[in-house]
């Protein structure tokens, strides 16, 4: 597996841990208050996907750029 493909699984499997995060931070504000932790457990995730999500974008022009010079 090249780095390509293991950022892009990486981002997927991210995209998961995410969504759940955000499910959870919803479903235990139905309840009540949520404490402080959860309110912040699905930043970690948001901002590692907003950085392979960039790098994710920015191949296909890289990768035209080596191929014209």
């Amino acid at each position: 597996m090249n780095f390509s493909q293991f950022m892009r699984q990486g981002h997927r499997w991210l995209s998961i841990l995410f969504t759940l995060t955000v499910i959870a931070n919803f479903a235990v504000m139905a309840m009540g208050a949520p404490p402080m932790w959860l309110v912040y457990l699905p930043l970690p995730p948001l901002f590692l996907m907003l950085a392979s999500g960039l790098y994710l974008f920015a191949l296909p022009y890289a990768a035209r750029g080596r191929v014209k010079g």
